[in-house]
């Protein structure tokens, strides 16, 4: 888990909201759509829902035993990153067949509520 900078990415960046989304390399036994199913258990703490549906999560990549996940956060400086952070890594790694995960964070392209789907601002009532 790594809270770093991390190069500038090009604005297009588009969240991951389905398993055609995930970059695979070689052969996995991981299930994509397990995956992200885990991480729809992860909630930021100050917005009542998941992370996938907030459009936090910019890159997912399956290799092997490994995933990776790039994410974001709503805000720069939210003081319980760390702990989203693990909750990520956490939950992911109860997923079957993984054995590690690696969760890096950038603010490249910064968070906008536009990142959201449709079910996320229906349930804010937006």
């Amino acid at each position: 888990m790594q809270q770093k900078a991390k190069p500038a990415m090009e604005q297009t960046v588009q969240s991951i909201q389905s398993a055609e989304q995930i970059e695979r390399v070689g052969d996995s036994p991981i299930d994509g759509e397990a995956v992200l199913e885990a991480l729809r258990q992860c909630y930021d703490p100050e917005i009542p829902v998941n992370v996938v549906d907030l459009g936090l999560i910019y890159g997912l990549r399956i290799e092997g035993d490994t995933v990776n996940v790039t994410m974001t956060l709503t805000a720069i400086g939210c003081p319980v990153a760390p702990e989203v952070m693990a909750e990520v890594q956490g939950r992911i790694k109860e997923a079957p067949g993984v054995e590690t995960c690696e969760v890096d964070l950038t603010f490249d392209p910064m968070w906008t509520p536009e990142r959201m789907t449709e079910d996320a601002r229906w349930e804010l009532g937006i």
